[in-house]
């Protein structure tokens, strides 16, 4: 059994946005630090593989056939703006299915008991892609399309999805909004890019309650997120029993990344993924984790190196602060769905 697998491929840093858009925050270089950072920091018994790339029956899964097929066609004819954030190249779509083809090789790898735990480093980042529509830098919605061939392909009747990005997850949400098989939450910044994620937002029809969005503000610091986790999030998903736990992990919430403003620290992004990654070998469930945010280069290569040990369950410690000063509101509105 190895420690972990690792997914990418060097498609995923053709899609360069910044030949469109000068400055672009979510560029090539991303991917290239974080190479380089697990590079320099060898990592035992991960084994890395290239991730295939996602055909028009994955991506469908979640999207709608017009969405896959205008997002193919734009890039075709050279490129273009699939919204004002979101600028693609006729590299995009390739990179943006072998993105999606990480997700859905790593499901596979986890169901099928060959790792405890994959990551993929990948890049056009998913979890604002809604069905219908890219936005946010997001092409396809990564991490809900392993869900979801999870769910139809591969027999998981229960998949729990964290998503610890600064920016809430709006297109997991939409995808599973109404959906008790799929547990999602989400710690973010609000008000903040996209505009959703409010506390009250519980999801709608039989999947009422199985959107769990905890919005904090700016300036909230890590202690203020490791409560929220431990003390609601968790405790929901140890009722829900997942068969599977699947991260979005965005860095974009550490304190010197200039894309937002909360006060995260490498220790505390540790710290998230120790606790998840106790609560995933609590409940006898494997944990993937994909890629999203995080626009200072090398600090989001530092903490994605930092937190797939923790994934791993190696010894290393965290943030050991908390801070609960957000959980009584988060409380009141979850524990109308779950006994926290």
């Amino acid at each position: 059994m190895t420690a972990g697998v690792l997914f990418s491929h060097p498609a995923c840093l053709e899609h360069d946005p910044t030949l469109l858009a000068p400055g672009h925050p979510e560029a090539p270089g991303r991917l290239r630090a974080l190479e380089s950072e697990l590079g320099r920091r060898e990592c035992p018994g991960w084994d890395f593989r290239l991730a295939p790339p996602a055909g028009a029956e994955q991506l469908e899964l979640v999207h709608s056939a017009a969405h896959v097929r205008g997002v193919a066609e734009l890039c075709a004819r050279g490129g273009g703006a699939l919204d004002a954030d979101t600028p693609v190249i006729a590299e995009s779509f390739r990179a943006a299915q072998h993105a999606a083809g990480a997700a859905c090789a790593m499901v596979r790898t986890l169901l099928a008991g060959e790792a405890p735990v994959c990551f993929c480093a990948i890049r056009p980042p998913g979890h604002h892609a809604e069905p219908e529509r890219a936005m946010g830098f997001c092409l396809f919605n990564n991490v809900a399309i392993a869900a979801e061939l999870a769910i139809r392909e591969l027999g998981a009747r229960r998949v729990f999805i964290l998503d610890w990005d600064v920016h809430h997850g709006n297109g997991t949400a939409e995808a599973f909004r109404a959906r008790a098989d799929v547990l999602f939450a989400s710690i973010h910044q609000w008000p903040f890019y996209p505009g959703t994620g409010a506390l009250e937002d519980a999801g709608s029809g039989d999947g009422e309650g199985f959107t769990i969005n905890l919005p904090v503000p700016a300036g909230s610091t890590g202690p203020q997120w490791l409560a929220l986790l431990e003390r609601v999030v968790l405790p929901a998903a140890v009722a829900f029993a997942p068969e599977l736990v699947l991260v979005s992990a965005g860095f974009d919430a550490h304190a010197e990344d200039a894309m937002a403003n909360c006060r995260l620290a490498i220790d505390d992004f540790v710290e998230l993924a120790r606790l998840t990654s106790e609560f995933a070998r609590g409940v006898g469930a494997p944990l993937g984790a994909v890629l999203e945010g995080g626009y200072n280069q090398p600090v989001m290569a530092r903490c994605v190196s930092a937190t797939l040990a923790a994934f791993a369950g190696e010894d290393g410690g965290g943030s050991a602060s908390r801070d609960a000063s957000l959980v009584p509101a988060a409380v009141a509105q979850v524990g109308r769905h779950w006994t926290l």
